[in-house]
């Protein structure tokens, strides 16, 4: 068979009219796949794909398309699958769960169903979480650690070393270049540029307020991971809130980002006012403090007043950064108008990728200027 006339029979899937061609073994398979989800078009619930309502014969599905398709591919088809044939009940099967491919958005439904849950299908959604928790780990730990340290040396620079061992000779030479002498061939040091000591005390505060509404799924689970690798590190002091119409801290399930995340509740409304409250209280040092609010913005509660205690947090010397996103979605949905009033007071609202966390922490810390600093991102980006 010709195989550009082969990709157009699996693109357009359906008999052999419209392209003349049959399909025998591993591609009648694939396709056979393929029918089940897409087949019918309008995209209801009602579209009889094929996997019917058995969970078995689902379950059998999930593990045809792993066999079938890439691992990417999988992740797509599992989303539309919920989403296009109403399956969010029988994820709650635990059968089902053994033949999910994990994956963040997997993680965000689970969550969603955290509440109705039959406790015969918790193990193996614990189980399904926690891979993909320490996969997140694996790819985030090292990096945001090394970002994080790297910035508290920096911003612990002194230009008093006390000691020639206490001299950064790098930094020093390249802050004295203007004083170059090319007849000695030297440098003049007028100004000297030290490590500082290193700090055993916390040397930072950290408050990670979490929209936990539905959109958000993705935001959460990265954000749980990062808030556990955060905590981890004695030079930090991290709080953790999620938050709807309630507020919750979950601080002290920081050590386990698991348990942390079957602590939150996706959906619901969104109370931002009475968030950031609450996360007021918890700021002790607010010129060493940092805090982030990941949320599409949407408020439920009082926009007056959240604007104001927003205002409030920067003249008191606080960090504030506002993540519309923090996830590998793209272009998130967000309340336009509580951007730019939040951008009239000098606190930049923007989507951030999970890779792109450890740097902002860093520019955080050293106190960069961070709406410069989104920009840059999003010039590199679209090069």
């Amino acid at each position: 068979m010709d195989e550009r006339l082969r990709r157009w029979r699996m693109v357009l899937g359906g008999d052999a009219d419209g392209t003349g061609c049959s399909l025998a073994g591993t591609d009648a398979q694939m396709d056979g796949a393929l029918a089940a989800l897409y087949n019918g078009g309008g995209g209801s619930a009602e579209r009889s794909g094929g996997l019917g309502a058995s969970a078995p014969r689902v379950a059998r599905w999930l593990g045809d398309i792993r066999s079938y398709f890439p691992s990417t591919v999988v992740q797509v088809m599992q989303k539309d699958a919920v989403e296009r044939l109403n399956l969010t009940r029988l994820l709650m099967e635990p059968e089902m769960l053994d033949a999910v491919e994990p994956d963040v958005h997997m993680v965000g439904t689970l969550l969603s169903l955290n509440r109705v849950m039959p406790e015969k299908a918790r193990e193996s959604a614990r189980a399904l979480v926690r891979k993909v928790v320490s996969e997140l780990e694996r790819k985030l730990v090292q990096k945001t650690k090394a970002a994080v340290t790297g910035a508290l040396d920096r911003s612990a620079r002194t230009h008093r070393p006390k000691r020639v061992a206490d001299i950064d000779w790098d930094r020093t030479i390249r802050a004295n270049l203007k004083n170059y002498l090319p007849e000695r061939n030297t440098v003049i040091p007028s100004r000297l540029v030290g490590y500082g000591r290193r700090q055993r005390a916390v040397q930072r505060e950290v408050v990670l307020c979490i929209d936990q509404s539905g959109s958000m799924a993705a935001s959460v689970v990265y954000s749980s991971v990062f808030g556990a690798v955060l905590a981890s590190m004695s030079s930090l002091r991290t709080s953790l809130v999620v938050f709807d119409t309630a507020v919750v801290d979950l601080t002290d399930q920081l050590h386990d980002p698991v348990e942390l995340l079957f602590g939150t509740q996706l959906g619901g409304g969104t109370d931002i006012n009475r968030a950031i409250a609450y996360s007021q209280g918890l700021i002790t040092r607010p010129n060493d403090s940092i805090f982030i609010l990941i949320s599409d913005l949407y408020e439920g509660g009082v926009r007056e007043e959240m604007l104001r205690r927003v205002a409030q947090m920067t003249a008191a010397g606080v960090q504030v950064i506002v993540l519309l996103a923090l996830s590998d979605e793209g272009a998130p949905f967000y309340d336009h108008d509580n951007a730019a009033a939040l951008a009239t007071m000098g606190v930049p609202a923007f989507a951030c990728t999970p890779d792109a966390f450890p740097d902002l922490m860093a520019a955080a810390i050293e106190r960069r200027d961070i709406g410069q600093w989104a920009e840059r991102r999003l010039e590199r980006a679209a090069t």
